[in-house]
């Protein structure tokens, strides 16, 4: 293959109906940039992650209809322990943007409210329950005070049957990462898939284009991602992001 080969990639916007993509986009960077331990049981179709004090443990199981990601971290700094999961569908770059800023605190977004990312890009208060919902509809966040928790949901009409993913957020979670997960979900930048992955429920709907791309640049660029974050790793176990205040349902 020459420098000069080009390929034909296709690319979906927006991202809520994009579904997951490659895992290795999260735990690969993780080993290598970060320097989270990994731990390999060839009869499990499972990956577990530890973060080197072991405050962080990231679960990646695929669970028929159910979260397939789960972090835990552990209390410290004044804050309780907290959790994030993540449904299989949910844009494996969405959940980067989560996991970069808690490994890589300066990549987090200057605010640290998760309604301002989805707000800029045209997200708008539901009509009929709190929170945010997408423009087109299909997607919508949610925290609901009484629980403590943050919610969010991809998916084609009220069925559930064309619920698409789910993201929890324990009421602790430092909301700089929520912020950084809205942000790389609201990112308007079109994601490259395979559509042979694409839900069909969403083909309709989703805006599907294709580019011939250098195949170098398709074939580097999670190559590229972890060069970028290990240029400014900070040390192992970063400092924790301070508490954030209570925040109010809209």
């Amino acid at each position: 293959m020459t420098g000069r080969a080009r390929v034909e990639v296709d690319f979906v916007a927006p991202r809520h109906l994009a579904g997951g993509g490659d895992p290795a986009w999260i735990t690969v960077p993780l080993h290598r940039a970060a320097e989270w331990s990994y731990g390999n049981d060839p009869l499990m179709p499972r990956v577990i992650l530890s973060s080197p004090g072991q405050k962080a443990l990231l679960r990646l199981e695929p669970v028929t209809d159910g979260q397939w990601w789960t972090l835990h971290h552990a209390p410290d700094a004044g804050r309780p322990a907290w959790y994030a999961t993540f449904g299989g569908r949910t844009p494996v770059e969405a959940i980067a943007g989560f996991t970069d800023a808690l490994t890589h605190p300066h990549t987090a977004p200057a605010t640290s409210e998760p309604y301002i990312p989805l707000l800029a890009q045209g997200w708008r208060p539901s009509r009929d329950r709190n929170g945010l919902s997408s423009p087109d509809g299909f997607a919508h966040i949610e925290h609901f005070t009484n629980a403590d928790s943050w919610f969010m949901t991809a998916g084609i009409g009220e069925d559930p049957e064309g619920q698409l993913w789910q993201a929890r957020f324990d009421g602790t979670t430092p909301l700089p990462l929520i912020a950084a997960f809205t942000r790389a979900l609201a990112d308007p930048t079109p994601l490259a898939r395979d559509l042979l992955g694409l839900s069909p429920l969403v083909r309709p709907h989703a805006q599907v284009t294709v580019r011939e791309i250098p195949a170098a640049q398709r074939a580097f660029a999670l190559e590229r991602r972890i060069q970028k974050l290990s240029s400014a790793a900070p040390p192992p176990d970063a400092a924790p992001h301070a508490p954030s205040p209570r925040h109010r349902t809209r």
